[in-house]
């Protein structure tokens, strides 16, 4: 009877042994995924019972490295993987799949805080048309949109891009950055700076009854105008009753025409309007 009586408490040890072990194989249940869905690079909660150290993440066929927080909880961070609907399933090392649900990857959206310059002469050239965008998310093959249509750009690096702002005209433009998976970020101003400005003024060449006087600065346009001591100044034929008149060599010169009444010193208080009424400030020369 002894002998029955140990070899009874022996089998129900063995038992008792064999369905641990083969609970501990068993995946633990997921009561709560949050959030539901995410991007790359997002950390995902998840809540559940029996967590251990042994517990591994799927999405898809790939594990994903988990961190243990409690026993109840764990977390990830979303791989850099395409987007989709992928299952989602924990496994104890060794064991079986526990049930799988569906995690939705969505595409990174890219994020721009910052251009540098904020604004740009109308008439800036070569590398002073050059901005760069900063921010986050910037994928590689990811875009430049200008008010609306893409440019040719630069991805520097996952925070950084450049681009040439093209011949626009003044005022504010929209910059923003599109990635490969058509994700768009939210725009940005960019001024461009039509405002002229006169930087100096001296006199060039002298002829028998005029002399000029080479105005230079940035932002002049063809179309510009000169208010001298109050009297428009134009391009072209002299207005009637008038002689002066202004030639356009460049967005950076003119050349103002004067045909003095006498030759003696005066005060001139000049000032170049573009066509959309920018107006510079009024320069004080003295000349005849």
């Amino acid at each position: 009877m002894r002998h029955i009586v140990i070899a009874f408490i022996m089998a129900l040890s063995l038992v008792t042994v064999a369905a641990a072990e083969d609970q501990s194989l068993q995946p633990p249940p997921i009561l709560s995924i949050i959030p539901g869905q995410g991007s790359p690079g997002v950390r995902v909660v998840i809540s559940g019972t029996g967590f251990t150290a042994e517990t591994t993440l799927y999405l898809g066929i790939e594990e994903v490295p988990v961190r243990l927080l409690s026993p109840r909880q764990l977390s990830f961070e979303i791989p850099q993987i395409a987007s989709g609907n992928y299952a989602l399933y924990l496994r104890q090392r060794g064991g079986e799949t526990g049930k799988a649900y569906s995690f939705a990857v969505v595409p990174v959206k890219p994020v721009v805080t910052a251009v540098s310059p904020d604004s740009v002469a109308y008439c800036a050239a070569g590398d002073d048309r050059r901005v760069t965008v900063r921010g986050k998310n910037f994928l590689e093959g990811a875009q430049i949109v200008f008010d609306g249509a893409l440019l040719r750009s630069s991805r520097i690096a996952d925070e950084e891009m450049n681009f040439a702002v093209p011949p626009v005209p003044g005022g504010l433009h929209q910059v923003q950055v599109k990635n490969p998976e058509e994700t768009l970020s939210g725009a940005i101003a960019l001024l461009v700076n039509n405002r002229p400005e006169i930087r100096s003024i001296s006199q060039g060449a002298d002829y028998v009854n005029y002399y000029e006087l080479n105005i230079e600065g940035i932002n002049f346009q063809q179309g510009s105008q000169l208010i001298v001591n109050g009297k428009k100044v134009e391009r072209g034929q002299p207005l009637p009753g008038e002689r002066d008149r202004l030639v356009y060599i460049g967005c950076n010169k003119l050349i103002y025409q004067r045909y003095p009444y006498d030759f003696s010193a005066k005060s001139l208080d000049i000032m170049v309007v573009n066509p959309g009424g920018e107006e510079s400030g009024s320069f004080t020369v003295t000349a005849p």
